[in-house]
Order: C-alpha cells, then structure tokens, then sequence
C-alpha cells in the first residue's frame, strides 16, 4: 500500500509514502480537490530528522481508524519544511499568532483556498481524532464563521515582520551597539554558558557578534559569555564527542543530553564560528572542534559529487540517541584495561549518566592539563590513551545500525558549508580544506545554478531538478560562501558568480517599496501571502544575509547601489535590534562595521597567498581581505607588481603600501593622521 508521496524524492515525504492516510504533495491535484470537493486541506510540515514528527506519524499516521477520518473529511498535503520553506513560514506564523507557539510537526488546517483557521504542533492520537472530528463539524455546520476568521488570520499573516522603511540617513555611535549589549547580557548564564533558559541552542551568529563586539568595544564580559559558551559546548554531550559534530540542542541546562539530530546548517556555522574564536583566542580545543567536526562531514555528509547532505536522524531502531550512547559494560567490552580512564574523562558512570534511560551520553569536565595532574600522568600520555580509544568506540559504532541520513542537497546550507570550509582554511591553513571548499563551489556552479538562477534542491536520484526554484536564502547564502572562498585564494572568478547571482537576487526578489527583499522570487509561485525574513534565528535570516554580501560587494565592486540597498536595510531594522539581540545577531554584526568601519586590505604581488596565511593569524573581524597576482577589482587598479605589497584601506583612502603584515597591522591599531600619510585612490 503507497499513497502519492511514493514518487517524490524527498526522504521524508517518502517516509510517509506507505502511511493509509491519502498523503498528496502540496500541487495543483491536491489544490484542485480541495475547491472542487470544498474539503478543508490539512497542511502538515515536518522534517526528516524531527523526532516528534516520527512519533505522530507511529501513533496517528500510521494507524488505520485515524487515517480514515483524514481521509473522509480532509485534502491532506505532506511537506518538507526544507524543500518549501516559504509554505512552512506561512503556516508556522498562523500557528504562532493562533497559539503563541510553534515547532515540527507543524499542523495547520485551511479552507479550501489554503487560507488557514486553525493549527498546532504534535498532538496525541486521540486529541488527534477528536480535532479532526471536530473541525469537520465545524466546517460543515459555521462556514462563514471559519472563513470570516481565516480573513482575519491572513491578514495578521501578512502583517508579520513588516518594517517600516526610514528614509532619513542615520549616524550610528557605539553607545548604539553599548545599548543593544546592555539588554542582551542579563540573559548570559555565565557558569554553564549560553542563555539562562532550557533548552539550549548553540545559535552560532549569536556569539560571532559576542566575539566580535568583544574585541572591538574592549568588553570582557562578551568576551567570558563566548569563552564560557564555546568550551561548555565542546565538552557537553552535545558536541559528539566520538565522531565529532553537533547535535542540534540540549534538553539540559549543561549542554549534556541532546536533541539527537544533526543538522549540516548547525555545523557549518559552528565550524565558522570556532574558527573564529580561535583567531581571537588560539585555544587548542576549538581547533580540535574544528578538524573533528570537518571530518565527520567529509565522512557522513560529503556526497561523492562534492555535495553536502542535510541531516542525520536523532533516531535508530525507533531510539532517540541509541546510536551514540554507550553502558559502561559495552564500553569495558571495546577499550578493555583502558575503559577506568576513558570512563573518567568523559563521566561514565555503572547507572548512566543519562539516568532516563540507563545509558551514557559522553561529556567532559576537566580540561586535560588539570585531569593529567590528578591522574599523575602527562597530558601526551592522557591526550595518546583517549585518542586511541575514541578510535576503539567510533569503529565499534561504526557497526551498528545508523539513523537515516536525509540526503537532500539544499543551495543554502551548501553556501553555509562552502564558506565553513573556506573560513577554517584562513584560519588553520590547511590545504585540504581549500580544496573540499573549492569542490564545494564547483558543485554548486555546475548542479545548482542554471542561467545564472539558483536551484534549491538537488539529488543524485533525480540529477538537476530545473524546476526546484531557489529562495531568498539559497541566495544569501551562497553568495556568502563565494565571497568567503575569494577572501580565502583570492580567485576571482568565485566573484564574478557572486556578481551575477547578486544581481538576479536584487531582480528577483527586492521590493523597493519597503527597502527589503522578500523570501520568494517574482517569478514564484504565488501563495496567499509573500513574506520578508527578517528575525535572525538558528541561522541568520535572510535580508541580514543579503545585507552583509551588498556591503562586502558593494566594496569589493566599489558598487553604490549595493552599499545603498544594504544601509537602507540596516535603517530599517536598527530601532528593532535594541529589543531583542539575540533575535538580530547577525544585523548586530553589520552594525560593527558601520560603527568601527571595514578594513580593504589588498595583498598584492607573488608572496599575496604567503601574506595573507601571515594576516590570518590577527583578529580583525572588520575586515575585507582581496588581492593575489593579477584581478580586476577596482581597489586592485595599479597596485599589480612583482614586489609583494600590502595595503590597509578604508572609505576609498589607502595608507602607504608595506611589505611586512607587522607595519599592516600597525596601520590598523594605530592609524596615521598626519597629512600625506594617506594616498587617495583614483
């Protein structure tokens, strides 16, 4: 038995495939049934790596009496929030403005015109039965009620994350980014890291600003609340401490029990982000983090054509975490005489650490300098021991069976990898993360860009899929990887397709009206409401990304229509960033550069790469890095010559050349004003 989904290729959909219940992809067959049959549409979203969504699918999807009230009374459609976000964005809102809450499954019933009028997330099965017996009555006895509300509904849909635009030129000062950290610190927990709330997220753009605003404002509590942060996180269970990688958040306030599932967008951007706290604070661990996690995507999520897989399930044999999580006797089993010490750096207990279920999720508590001195070992012998037995465990894990491994390609979270790849080869230096980069970028130029369009979805089982239209933040953040590969090798042909992708994002999706750019192309299908990404989340929201790529093109292009469409974005939001940070991180990130300027630092000539592996070991986060031996970019005019030169930059004024980074980064903390010390660019 297979419903409508048996076709489709997205893994959680087929999941569904062989449920009773009449599953439909959202499309015209299941619009047109739904009008001509005037039968309310159930629009249910979920993911594959969703725990809960596997749970409602067991006890309601799957069972018989269920489906068939769903099939009596109801078009039921099953998405894939990933492959048509802009459909789950506007039910989550509808959800939210009805119930104040949200998350996956997402549940939202619609009139037979998609406008919806009620929804929720999971629900128990017989909560389950009654609601669907319910709206059926509701629906057949009070339809002007139920349409009369959805009008209602709909508008207060399209009226979310509407900003006002602000015409008037703005002077921004640091007591404007002082003010947004004053509100943002009395939610730090400064013993366990992160916020003072459970669960707890790792929300990688959050603590990029912290570092950040660390360094330039001179703060030491952002800089303790991001030191704290990234350490707890490390150590906590919810790092994999065997194989390396996030899971997407702990249930805990101490980052130990996770939500099981990992997400490639939560690990490409705290590759990112570990690679730029160690710039700033060269500790060994995040540069531990950083291999570690490269290597367990180069070994679970690399697809042999360069790509990289969305996620890995939090379950397996229909078991939250049992793939990661070990008793002690099956740890004595594997490492043998070695297991007392493996045991004691990372908490293994006889009852489990994970009390719940009896079993032991790793996690660490000392550092190893502190725990070799306890132990009366050297930190070589401690570090050597535990190394050989990670090795043990992960090829015994290795054999058992794994969770599902969504193999979705997304343009979006593949720009957020390519540009993870690229900012731990600046960082580290090491050659093989340029070229993964580098094939990273090559995938995407051949498989997910058509006619300088970018293709959302891509798998192997279906080659390119030309009609898998692109959103906002396929864009964003794909440029944001091809600038980042740029300011990584300085090839500029990584640019020219940042370029032209820029410019088909302007077209297809800025509205100059608001001064924003909506999630969805002109050219897209038409839903009952078009909306503006504009709150920063897990992942930065999409207009913030495409803010910072038109301030870094537009510099690098010396482009004034780019610079203009990204401070009239900033303008916008700014009054919003001061009541709730954590929300505008990344637009937060924007305002550093207009606060404190951005560097342009040209490295020119045949030492460029040399120098600029030299610069790297410097912390300037409000920096543009360009150059190498030849190029077009305008701020390269003149300055191509044998002899290798460096030039610090800002607001199209260039400082004397040097050949030496040491006198570059004198430059930049002690900036000369006397007259004649600058050279004005042409």
């Amino acid at each position: 038995m297979s419903n409508r989904l048996k076709n489709q290729t997205s893994p959680y959909l087929l999941q569904h495939a062989n449920n009773p219940v009449d599953w439909f992809p959202w499309g015209e067959e299941a619009l047109s049934k739904a009008k001509n049959e005037n039968k309310l549409i159930l629009v249910s979203i979920g993911y594959s790596a969703c725990h809960w969504c596997h749970v409602m699918e067991h006890e309601s999807f799957e069972d018989q009496d269920v489906a068939d009230i769903m099939n009596s009374f109801f078009v039921c459609i099953k998405i894939d929030r990933e492959v048509r976000p802009d459909i789950d964005q506007i039910y989550m809102d509808a959800v939210q403005l009805m119930t104040g809450s949200g998350g996956w499954p997402l549940n939202c019933f619609c009139l037979p015109d998609q406008r919806p009028i009620y929804g929720g997330t999971y629900f128990k099965k017989e909560d389950w039965k009654s609601l669907l017996r319910n709206l059926a009555d509701y629906w057949q006895k009070k339809p002007d009620e139920a349409v009369a509300y959805a009008v209602r509904l709909t508008e207060g849909i399209n009226k979310t994350e509407l900003l006002v635009k602000i015409a008037e030129e703005v002077e921004y000062s640091k007591a404007d980014v002082q003010a947004i950290f004053d509100t943002w610190k009395r939610s730090f927990d400064l013993v366990e890291g992160g916020y003072n709330r459970i669960p707890k997220f790792p929300l990688p753009n959050n603590w990029q600003f912290m570092l950040r605003y660390a360094h330039l404002m001179n703060d030491d509590v952002a800089h303790t609340a991001s030191r704290v942060t990234l350490q707890k996180m490390a150590f906590g269970g919810i790092y994999d401490q065997i194989g390396g990688g996030f899971a997407r958040y702990s249930v805990d306030g101490r980052w130990h029990i996770p939500h099981f599932e990992k997400m490639l967008y939560d690990n490409a951007q705290l590759v990112s982000l570990y690679s730029e706290a160690f710039q700033y604070t060269p500790d060994p661990i995040y540069k531990h983090v950083v291999f570690e996690c490269l290597e367990f995507i180069e070994r679970e999520m690399t697809a042999a054509d360069g790509g990289f897989y969305s996620a890995i399930d939090a379950d397996s044999e229909g078991v939250e975490g049992k793939f990661y999580s070990f008793t002690k006797d099956e740890v004595k089993t594997i490492l043998g005489d070695d297991e007392a010490l493996f045991s004691i750096f990372y908490q293994v207990t006889d009852e489990g650490n994970w009390i719940e279920e009896g079993t032991n999720v790793f996690n660490r508590k000392f550092e190893n300098s502190d725990l070799a001195l306890q132990l009366g070992i050297s930190v070589n012998e401690l570090e050597s021991k535990i190394t050989l037995a990670k090795s043990k465990l992960l090829h015994a894990r290795s054999s058992r069976i794994r969770p599902g491994l969504d193999n979705k390609i997304l343009a979006s979270w593949n720009g957020m990898m390519l540009k993870a790849y690229s900012d731990a080869y600046r960082v580290f230096g090491e050659a093989k993360f340029l070229k993964i980069a580098k094939v990273s970028a090559d995938f995407i130029s051949e498989k997910l860009i058509n006619s300088n369009k970018l293709i959302r979805v891509y798998n192997a089982n279906m080659q390119q899929n030309d009609d898998s239209v692109a959103f906002l933040d396929d864009y964003a953040f794909v440029i944001d990887g091809l600038i980042g590969l740029y300011e990584a090798c300085f090839d500029e042909s990584y640019l020219q397709i940042a370029k032209q992708l820029t410019e088909n994002a302007i077209s297809e999706f800025y509205d100059e009206k608001s001064g924003m750019f909506f999630y969805t192309a002109r050219s897209g299908e038409q839903l009952i409401a078009r909306k503006q990404e504009i709150i920063d989340n897990v992942i930065p929201s999409s207009n913030s990304m495409m803010a910072h790529n038109l301030f870094k093109m537009g510099h690098l292009y010396d482009q004034k229509e780019y610079l203009n469409i990204s401070s009239q974005m900033l303008r916008n939001v700014h009054p919003q960033i001061k009541t709730y940070g954590s929300g505008y991180s990344n637009w937060a990130s924007l305002l550093l550069y207009h606060v404190f300027g951005v560097y342009e630092i040209a490295i020119t000539g045949i030492m460029a790469e040399e120098k600029r592996m030299e610069l790297e070991k410097y912390y300037i986060p409000n920096k543009i890095l360009l150059g190498g031996s030849s190029g077009t970019l305008p701020l390269l005019k003149d300055k191509w010559a044998s002899e290798t030169k460096i030039y610090v930059c800002q607001n199209k004024t260039c400082l004397l050349p040097v050949i030496e980074v040491i006198d570059a980064i004198k430059q930049i903390d002690n900036p000369s004003t006397t007259p004649g010390a600058r050279q004005k660019e042409s």
